[in-house]
Order: structure tokens, then sequence, then C-alpha cells
């Protein structure tokens, strides 16, 4: 079993209308549609967290190897059953 830890990006930007925003991304996932934003920034994790989730849920349900790299993007984890981890994000 493996933790995947992704880095996410967020950055101050503006809506259509001129207004400020914020835009999130993952690096790592950016090319698979692993992007979004919000109207704050804590709007903007929420739902890059969303994102980066249902990414991932694809990824498992097609078979398909989840992104290791680029290292500064991706931190994997071996995980054993004998001694499990709680991965919280704050």
């Amino acid at each position: 079993m493996k933790t995947y830890s992704f880095k996410v990006v967020v950055e101050p930007d503006e809506d259509a209308q001129g207004n400020p925003a914020w835009f999130a991304y993952c690096p790592a996932l950016e090319s698979t549609g692993g992007a979004t934003s919000g109207r704050t920034k804590e709007e903007a994790l929420r739902r890059i967290n969303e994102v980066v989730r249902m990414i991932v849920q694809e990824f498992i349900e097609e078979g398909k190897p989840l992104p290791e790299g680029p290292h500064d993007s991706v931190e994997v984890v071996e995980v054993s059953q004998q001694e499990p981890r709680i991965a919280v994000t704050v």
C-alpha cells in the first residue's frame, strides 16, 4: 500500500469580471485536469482537494498508474499494514 502526497499551488487570480479570485492546480495532475479556482483561497483549496481525489479515483478505476513524480510534486510513501498511518492536511 502506498500513500501519495500531491503538491498543490494556489495563486491570486481574477474571475472573468475582474473580481479577486484564487487559482489552484496540482502540477503532477494538471495535464489531466488538475486545476480549479475559487472566490477565496480556502474555497480554491477545497476544490483542488476534490479535483485531485476525483482524478486519483479515476486512475484507480481505469487501472492506470498514479504519477510518482516529479520528485518535488509527488511524495510516495510505502505504508505497511503493521504500521498504519493517518494523513491529515491542515
